[in-house]
């Protein structure tokens, strides 16, 4: 047996829940290889089958408890850090908040099936102030129904592995060689993806600053904020005038959206995503006088300009 796979046999449930681990914290690592193959390797006498069971899924809740707590302390600026670290394309924060407003706590049952879905559903469930034991309860079968699902096809398929593991000795050293070549081109692949994704959102932008003076000069602009209603209601404080609309609403609303001013749109998404996309899309059906804002919401609050709450300007602390 080469290298390679012994080493696997050596460590194959520290390399496990190591891995779990990292997929879970937003790393873009998916688990399902890893599983089947420790699936197989059950199979075959070489691991204990319950301690496969048991890791993968000590593992996935622990790190969505983290994130659950995370979530309802620091609400969306967790969301917005996991799609940083996961290289998922700016609008997976818009998405998993549809698809999690859409389904409920089911969402913590499928979420781990679903790639740029798994790590942002538990800090939705804190945001969203989802009671504790329903949280712990959904999302344990969740995993445990994730890393069953491929445990068990390993475990079914072990005979093959075992085939196809003879096959590969000739390779040797190759093998490693294979498999972090294999890994390199799914990171590269989902960075390009990334970067189409950010092509496609090019458009000008009105920066803190320019939207802050004309504020203070009492120009007629008007200002919207995208923010999806679960980020809205954990942190309501919103630039100076402006009106909370989905975009849904607004792209519905397009006979009585203003021709005559100047339309500002605002998010939270990395890379002002949603709003550079509705603007693009306004843009494209005669609104042309329509720019989103640099930075998002959180550039304007790192400037200290004001914010208001419902219907009181405060300064952002």
């Amino acid at each position: 047996m080469n290298e390679i796979v012994e080493f696997l046999f050596r460590h194959g449930y520290s390399l496990l829940i190591t891995w779990v681990l990292a997929e879970e914290a937003g790393l873009p690592l998916p688990s399902a290889p890893v599983l089947l193959a420790a699936g197989a390797l059950a199979g075959a006498g070489r691991m204990y089958l319950p301690v496969v069971v048991a890791m993968p899924l000590l593992a996935a809740t622990t790190c969505d408890t983290l994130w659950y707590i995370l979530g309802r302390q620091r609400g969306g600026v967790v969301l917005r850090l996991i799609c940083r670290i996961s290289l998922e394309p700016d609008s997976c924060v818009r998405r998993t908040q549809l698809s999690f407003e859409r389904r409920g706590v089911w969402a913590l049952v499928i979420a781990k099936f679903v790639p740029g879905l798994s790590a942002m559903t538990a800090p939705l469930a804190g945001i969203s102030r989802m009671p504790w034991r329903r949280f712990a309860l959904f999302d344990a079968l969740g995993s445990l129904l994730w890393s069953c699902t491929y445990i068990a096809t390993g475990f079914v398929f072990s005979s093959k592995l075992e085939r196809a593991l003879a096959s590969l000795q000739f390779l040797g050293g190759g093998l490693l060689a294979l498999l972090l070549t294999t890994l390199g081109g799914y990171l590269v692949w989902k960075w390009q993806n990334r970067r189409r994704f950010l092509r496609k959102l090019k458009i000008a932008r009105i920066t803190p600053e320019e939207l802050k003076r004309r504020l203070d000069a009492r120009e007629d602009v008007v200002i919207v904020d995208l923010r999806h209603s679960l980020e809205f209601d954990a942190e309501p404080q919103t630039i100076f005038g402006a009106v909370h609309m989905d975009p849904a609403d607004l792209e519905e609303a397009i006979e009585v959206i203003p021709r005559d001013r100047e339309i500002v749109l605002f998010c939270s998404c990395p890379n002002e995503a949603t709003a550079a996309q509705m603007a693009l899309r306004l843009r494209s059906r005669g609104i042309t006088r329509i720019r989103p804002l640099a930075e998002g919401l959180d550039g304007w609050r790192k400037r200290g300009f004001p914010l208001q709450v419902p219907n009181q300007a405060v300064e952002a602390s």
